[in-house]
């Protein structure tokens, strides 16, 4: 038997909650566009949430750091299939981690792991949510919308 659905406020929360949370993961879904069409590719990527952006550590020569800075777009996925919240974000911009002292000192502090400690070559991207879907079970799927252009809607 599936819970009450939760209301909009408490869904914000809840994503809110997720997403600050200390050594939180994110599924980050990107696409190249070669030949044939897009190619999609999926990883598993520590993150944080800084001023409302989220932000992911990777290998600056990576097929998603690749993907993403080629057509500025991507999927996150966070959470277990019954708890989960879908973000569909543009990259707002990409810096090196050697020079980024405040958000990579902030990012190490939630993800667990410092990149400015992994051998050099890797990244931050910093990307904008456009729009945030959350939902628990089926009786969530309506009302899922908490973000749209950008805007809050709770």
């Amino acid at each position: 038997m599936s819970e009450e659905p939760r209301g909009a406020a408490r869904r914000k929360a809840d994503t809110l909650a997720q997403l600050a949370a200390a050594g939180a993961d994110v599924w980050v879904a990107s696409a190249s566009g070669g030949p044939g069409g897009a190619s999609p590719y999926l990883v598993p990527l520590s993150l944080s949430w800084l001023d409302e952006r989220v932000v992911v550590a990777l290998p600056v020569d990576s097929r998603t750091a690749r993907n993403v800075g080629e057509h500025g777009t991507a999927r996150l996925g966070l959470g277990p299939t019954r708890d989960v919240v879908m973000i569909d974000a543009v990259l707002e911009h990409s810096l090196p981690v050697d020079d980024a002292a405040a958000p990579a000192d902030r990012y190490a502090a939630q993800a667990g792991w410092d990149p400015r400690t992994a051998g050099g070559g890797y990244v931050f991207l910093v990307l904008r949510p456009v729009r945030i879907q959350a939902w628990r079970e089926a009786n969530e799927i309506p009302g899922r919308v908490l973000m749209r252009d950008g805007t809050w809607l709770v």
